[in-house]
């Protein structure tokens, strides 16, 4: 392994890790619950609206009350108004996104792109020490909520753009090829790891050829690749959760008060700014890297910031133009079911915490534990799927919708509890009682964490080569601009019934709609809809 590459590895890791503390700490389980706070803090019992929802901090409501703050002229219940702040958040995260996919795609631009979107995340979510729920200055929390979530999304996106370079120069990626009988052995090795984007090399791959990094043979070192990825990304994700325990001490030590949270966002924004330093020096600069840019970019010298932004979103619409979608049918297709999937899980992230919160009335600390019990969970799951996939010889899209399934069973769970003998002499089912939220947390977690572990590996074999950080960011903007339907919807659910738990039938048609669709994807098909993809877009000097 070169000098060379083990600094870029620790660059790109060291990143991961700082960034990884906020999704855990804040992103996931504090924002959704320290905004819900802040508004519970300044809210009102409905329907009178006279008595101060804080007065009854740690007194479980009658059934008939429900909290609401006064945003305007509208009452919003307060959970709907943790939900309307992340589906708000999201959405401008989606148009940043789309914004700057082109640009990142830039090797020379692609690290200032990171530090900086990581700066503003880590400013403002590091705002949150300093801010109190009972300054008249409350609301600000909602505009630090959104831009440290924009800043981590739109930083992810450049980071997730150096993955196929890493991959394509890892020792286990070179090692593979060079076994393989018909490498080219008169080719230098830069040469030959470039060739995945060479046009002039591009008439000796087989055109099943994976996308990242140069030709693996599909049935042994591309499992192998694949297998290598998954435990990476537990290992990476493992680091960044134990950074997240850190943030737990203060909340459950503090019985999760409403500083005690802002303590955890704040002291996750501190890590994130802390530990992205290494990635600012480790990393690539624009004189460091070999790393060829694809065919469609222009040269430096012919382009500007507007120019790029605006030919980024004339080159979306051509990307979700018939035509486009029909040469490359099964990445669209994938697509698609990630646009229902990757909102039905982050939407039933969000509703359970709520839900826990506002109508189980769980405190603040056993939702922290809940918090820390489902990363672990999903550190198991992320490691035990690859050795039953490989036990029972399944197919990643096998295991991807046996993932679904199980994920799908949780609001079909939640759902029961509206039958009368849940209501009755039952003290335990249907997600009723404040000890199911912990099974559910191990089972979720289990569940989660190996899909995500497939679920971006899944995604990059479909990938044209040479626009990763384009269609990288294409992964995110269809993440994230589903991502504010979910959370907008159980809002408006809540609000309109005065009971989240009907959320939970929306959450089980949204995630088993997915099911067909990612059954119709076709992975060899795709690879090869990829290839021919960009070798038109080059010929046609596009």
């Amino acid at each position: 392994m070169s000098a060379t590459y083990k600094q870029r590895l620790r660059g790109w890791l060291s990143y991961a890790f700082a960034s990884e503390a906020f999704v855990v700490v804040s992103l996931t389980l504090f924002l959704p619950i320290c905004l819900e706070q802040f508004a519970r803090d300044n809210g009102f019992l409905q329907p009178e609206k006279t008595e101060s929802c804080s007065s009854l901090s740690g007194i479980a409501p009658a059934n008939d009350s429900r909290c609401a703050v006064k945003i305007g002229w509208l009452w919003i219940d307060t959970a709907s108004f943790s939900l309307y702040v992340y589906s708000i958040s999201v959405a401008l995260q989606a148009l940043t996104v789309i914004s700057m996919g082109s640009i990142a795609d830039r090797p020379s631009y692609r690290k200032p792109l990171l530090l900086t979107f990581a700066a503003i995340g880590a400013f403002s979510a590091s705002l949150f020490l300093p801010l109190s729920s009972t300054s008249p200055l409350w609301m600000v929390s909602a505009l630090f909520a959104i831009l440290a979530n924009v800043g981590f999304g739109a930083s992810v996106v450049a980071m997730n753009a150096y993955l196929p370079s890493l991959a394509k120069d890892s020792p286990e990626v070179v090692q593979a090829y060079s076994e393989l009988p018909n490498s080219f052995e008169n080719q230098d090795e830069n040469a030959t790891l470039a060739a995945s984007v060479d046009l002039e090399l591009e008439s000796s791959f087989e055109i099943s050829d994976p996308l990242l990094g140069h030709p693996i043979h599909p049935c042994t070192s591309q499992s192998n690749y694949t297998a290598a990825l998954s435990r990476a990304t537990s290992q990476i994700s493992s680091l960044g959760i134990a950074s997240g325990y850190v943030a737990l001490i203060p909340v459950t030590r503090l019985d999760g008060s409403t500083f005690s949270l802002r303590l955890a966002i704040g002291l996750s924004g501190i890590w994130w700014a802390l530990f992205s330093i290494p990635a600012a020096i480790w990393l690539p600069n624009a004189s460091d890297t070999d790393e060829p840019e694809s065919g469609s970019i222009k040269p430096d010298d012919d382009w500007t910031f507007s120019s790029e932004i605006a030919a980024a979103w004339k080159r979306l619409g051509v990307m979700f133009h018939w035509r486009e979608i029909k040469r490359l049918q099964h990445t669209f297709r994938y697509l698609a079911a990630w646009f229902l999937l990757s909102d039905g899980f982050s939407t039933i992230t969000s509703t359970a915490i709520l839900f826990g919160k506002t109508t189980l009335h769980m405190q603040a600390s056993s939702l922290v534990l809940i918090g820390a019990i489902t990363p672990l969970s999903g550190i198991i799951g992320s490691l035990v799927s690859p050795i039953l996939q490989h036990k029972f010889m399944w197919s990643n899209l096998r295991v991807l919708v046996l993932l679904v399934i199980m994920v799908s069973l949780i609001p079909v769970y939640g759902c029961l509890g509206f039958l009368p003998i849940f209501k009755g002499t039952m003290r335990f089912g249907g997600l009723t009682t404040q000890g199911e939220m912990f099974g559910l947390a191990v089972y979720f977690g289990f569940a989660y964490g190996a899909f995500q572990s497939y679920a971006r590996a899944f995604y990059a074999e479909l990938l044209p080569p040479g626009e990763e950080a384009r269609w990288y960011g294409l992964f995110s903007i269809t993440d994230k601009s589903s991502s504010f339907v979910g959370p907008l919807i159980v809002g408006l659910i809540a609000d309109s019934t005065g009971n989240i738990r009907y959320a939970f039938f929306f959450l089980v048609f949204m995630v088993w709609a997915a099911v067909p669709v990612l059954l119709s994807v076709d992975v060899d098909k795709g690879r090869q809809d990829a290839k021919d993809y960009i070798l038109r877009r080059i010929q046609a000097g596009e």
